[in-house]
């Protein structure tokens, strides 16, 4: 069962439970992968691998929001975005921890044969890849960056 077939399952299970939160969150989920099935050039199908992506850029949409809220004085607002960003964060795979990043990093430079902070583009452009989905791309830059100044 792909990622879009899991999310409609959980719908139909988010509507017999009465779970508000989870199903509007689902729908919003399902509406974002449907506009990238029928995209343009897509041809009607979408990866897990794209799937995921478009997870990810809603939970890093979902933060961002509740930080601003939580800066205006919203309590409320910022624990109902991060209610959903919990539900969407079921179905994204476990985040590696700074030890395993920085390690796989490690092996990305000596792969990749940097030497310093101008090498950054480089690392970055492989680590991007490697790691998508198991690190936010802030966190894989500031890590490249710490390595690369020692």
């Amino acid at each position: 069962m792909d990622l879009f077939e899991k999310v409609s399952e959980d719908i139909k299970n988010a509507m017999k439970a009465k779970d508000k939160v989870a199903l509007e969150t689902l729908r919003n989920v399902k509406k974002f992968f449907l506009e990238a099935k029928t995209a343009p050039g897509a041809n009607d199908t979408l990866t897990d691998a794209d799937a995921l992506k478009i997870m990810q850029k809603l939970v890093k949409q979902g933060k961002d929001s509740a930080a601003i809220y939580v800066q205006q004085g919203r309590e409320d607002l910022a624990e109902a975005e991060l209610a959903q960003v919990r539900v969407i964060e079921r179905y994204l795979p476990q985040p590696m921890s700074a030890e395993e990043l920085e390690n796989a990093l490690r092996e990305i430079i000596a792969q990749v044969g940097a030497a310093g902070p101008k090498d950054m583009g480089k690392v970055m452009g492989v680590a991007s890849k490697a790691l998508a989905g198991k690190a936010e791309g802030r966190a894989i830059s500031e890590t490249v960056r710490k390595l690369l100044n020692n």
